[in-house]
């Protein structure tokens, strides 16, 4: 349908919105003389708040014609390919992670590694059941309720453990880095209680957070197709912009922490190489002058060490770049054509299911990087001791004695 705008003579007049190019001639008179005004109940109608959970909004026009739309966002990658994976990381991810859940509770939280975990876990097994609710949402199989459900509380229930297991990331980050390069400071009970605060502190402000994003979503859906922003209220929304920008917040400060601790622990077992190596290069002098010298101690590592890395740029990075380009076409509508917008909403929507795979690769991280888990995991399943040694190449260095790093006995 083709409107057309047409100006008043007197600018303290709104202008008026015309469907002239559709009536037979003998008609357009009697349309000229009417007028229809440009008041709130006209823009509510016309337009909707072009937002999800994690961005900005602007004003688009709806289209009540859904499902014969060529810019509706209802194509078969969002209705069948989407819920297909989130049905397997479901499936996968409550398994993985409910004997994760298991294992973990039966291991003392004697450092601070061990309770950075369990926090993750907890944080990893409510985003998994968040999947069937957002499963049947993408699919259209949802009934209007639970999709006023899903804008309520599973939306907010996933992005509150998301940001939850980035925050966590950053500490575990910072406790791999303190033990390269302080591997012989241990903890006591004090340093195990302000950990413990401080999980508890993660977890009251993100809720805190994000309550009122939940008890703000209060309006009735007025229409069969409405998106999550039309349910909130006025302070709704201005409240949901401050978290969005909190969220960004904790994002970018977990990533350059991330990266500056992995760049410190890099430098630092470099640096014990090269002093071992120039150790050995020395070895025949010292043999020839009869004089001995203390072996400098090498720390060793194993690869794995940087899981904790490899998983927070496969699963968190991506989807908070891809935020950018999509909150522009949002905002900036005028700058984008439908296809792009479709494009944006696409690639979010893509590394959005990245994020969530994060609760299918953590369970890796607690295989490879703790050896307490993988010892009590071999307990419950009956296994033998040595299973997976093959895979896990730990064992002490033959020449130092060591063991590799994030990989001793209690996961200090």
């Amino acid at each position: 349908m083709h409107f057309s705008v047409l100006k008043s003579p007197n600018p303290c007049i709104p202008s008026r919105v015309s469907n002239e190019s559709n009536l037979p001639r003998e008609k357009k008179s009697q349309s000229s003389s009417t007028w229809l005004y440009v008041v709130p109940k006209f823009v509510s109608s016309a337009f909707s708040l072009d937002m999800d959970s994690t961005t900005g909004f602007a004003l688009t026009p709806v289209n009540h014609n859904h499902t014969n739309s060529s810019c509706s966002r209802d194509n078969v990658l969002k209705t069948v390919v989407f819920p297909v994976l989130y049905s397997l990381l479901f499936l996968l991810g409550l398994s993985l992670n409910g004997l994760a859940v298991w294992v973990f509770f039966s291991i003392p939280s004697r450092s601070h590694f061990i309770i950075y975990l369990k926090n993750i876990v907890v944080a990893d097994v409510l985003m998994t059941l968040t999947f069937p609710f957002k499963v049947l949402s993408d699919s259209n199989m949802a009934s209007v309720g639970l999709r006023v459900f899903v804008c309520r509380v599973s939306s907010v229930l996933f992005y509150l453990t998301m940001y939850i297991s980035i925050l966590f990331f950053g500490l575990i980050s910072i406790d791999r880095c303190r033990k390269t390069l302080q591997p012989f400071k241990g903890t006591n009970a004090a340093r195990l209680s302000h950990r413990k605060l401080l999980s508890g502190v993660i977890w009251c402000s993100l809720l805190a957070l994000s309550l009122p994003n939940m008890v703000l979503t209060s309006r009735s859906p007025t229409s069969v197709y409405f998106k999550c922003s039309d349910l909130k209220t006025a302070a709704g929304l201005h409240w949901h912009e401050v978290v969005n920008h909190v969220c960004q917040v904790i994002f970018w400060g977990n990533l350059v922490t991330v990266i500056v601790c992995y760049a410190l622990i890099t430098k630092e077992l470099y640096s014990s190489y090269a002093r071992a190596n120039a150790y050995r290069a020395g070895g025949a002098s010292r043999a020839g002058t009869g004089k001995g010298q203390r072996q400098p101690q090498r720390k060793t590592v194993s690869s794995n060490v940087f899981l904790v890395l490899a998983v927070f740029f496969v699963c968190f990075v991506p989807f908070h770049f891809s935020r950018v380009p999509y909150t522009m076409s949002q905002t900036r509508g005028r700058m984008f054509d439908c296809n792009l917008k479709l494009f944006f909403f696409q690639l979010k929507e893509s590394t959005l299911w990245l994020s969530s795979l994060n609760s299918l690769l953590d369970p890796l991280i607690y295989f490879f990087l703790c050896k307490s888990f993988r010892t009590t995991l071999f307990k419950t399943l009956r296994l033998p001791p040595g299973t997976c040694s093959w895979l896990t190449g730990r064992g002490p260095d033959p020449n130092t004695g060591s063991t590799p790093l994030g990989d001793s006995s209690a996961c200090l």
